[in-house]
């Protein structure tokens, strides 16, 4: 038995644990740690391509595998997240206790995302064209951007935030970042065929602002991060007119 090839399968079943058990804490009301699981999640979901072009051992089935393990942890958690946090929102708090009103149907809504992942998956999948850049924004990007507001929520403890932390903000958002999956707008991938100044600047750029976004605002800065990533892309398609 060839070990060596099972070993990127097995850091995406890895993956997919990390969502099953975000889901399940999710449903329990425990958002945070639904938020760190996807940080885990995250860094196997780079991992397991990494170390199977590394190892020289991809194959279809674990392009289907990959796939599979992120509907249900970049796709379906982030829709099961955000219908959690308009549940638990009462009269506009950041309160995570469950109050029911006349606009329970609305949180149903909020499903829309795991629909449009899965669609921007497949589109993946069959589009040799994003092989080395991304056409609409990644579903990772998008559960990091939505499983960071259970993070932040302490941190913007304003009457700002307060008016915006509604159930139709949060549909609205559900929304936007719907369509922005499925969107044809080219994005920047962070995959370095070399590590040469000229080929990566944009990549090093993000790479650095993301840093100093985590540093300077903590988990404030991980949607930063995500819209610095989309601001980036758009500069790249205008100026460079160059799919990385």
């Amino acid at each position: 038995m060839n070990i060596k090839k099972h070993i990127p399968n097995a850091i995406t079943c890895g993956n997919l644990l990390c969502g099953c058990l975000a889901i399940v804490k999710a449903f329990e009301g425990d958002l945070v740690w639904s938020a760190y699981l996807v940080g885990i999640a995250l860094v196997l979901d780079f991992f397991d391509g990494f170390t199977a072009r590394l190892l020289n051992v991809s194959s279809p089935i674990g392009k289907d595998l990959d796939s599979l393990a992120d509907m249900v942890t970049f796709g379906v958690l982030p829709a099961v997240v955000m219908y959690k946090l308009c549940m638990t929102i009462e009269n506009a708090s950041l309160s995570f206790d469950y109050v029911p009103n006349q606009n329970y149907w609305m949180y149903y809504f909020c499903f829309i995302i795991a629909i449009f992942s899965a669609v921007r998956l497949a589109k993946f999948n069959n589009d040799k064209g994003q092989s080395d850049s991304f056409i609409g924004l990644p579903t990772p990007a998008n559960a990091m951007f939505i499983c960071s507001i259970p993070l932040i929520q302490d941190k913007l403890m304003h009457t700002y935030f307060e008016v915006i932390y509604t159930p139709y903000v949060l549909c609205l958002v559900s929304l936007i970042l719907s369509l922005l999956l499925v969107a044809p707008i080219p994005l920047l991938a962070l995959k370095f065929k070399n590590f040469g100044w000229d080929d990566n600047k944009l990549r090093f750029i993000l790479i650095g602002l993301s840093v100093v976004c985590l540093v300077v605002f903590q988990f404030v800065g991980i949607p930063m991060i995500i819209i610095l990533y989309i601001l980036l892309s758009i500069v790249n398609n205008i100026f460079f007119k160059k799919q990385v």
